[in-house]
């Protein structure tokens, strides 16, 4: 299993729709075959700026998701909205301390 995270950064007047999608659209990312968790962050500074973090089980199951008609549908709406490139890091867990 690895995690990846990525920084999206919005026009402050397009957070509200981002928002609003993510909502409508985070079970379904969620249930994204070999996604074991979703999580969104807000920056306490920038308030305009996000992250997402996830869990996948596969390099390939990330993939399949980015391949996917779901992806696309996200990616399509959010992509409008930036005000910077997204950034993206896949990343192997090292250690979790309870």
């Amino acid at each position: 299993m690895f995690v990846r995270i990525v920084k999206l950064s919005f026009h402050p007047e397009h957070c509200t729709a981002f928002l609003a999608n993510f909502e409508l659209m985070k079970q379904q990312i969620r249930n994204a075959p070999g996604n074991r968790l979703l999580e969104l962050y807000q920056d306490k500074t920038n308030s305009n700026v996000f992250f997402t973090y996830s869990y996948w089980e596969t390099e390939a199951d990330l993939e399949n998701y980015r391949q996917s008609a779901l992806f696309n549908e996200v990616w399509t709406f959010t992509k409008q909205l930036f005000n910077a490139k997204p950034e993206a890091w896949s990343v192997d867990k090292i250690a979790v301390l309870p």
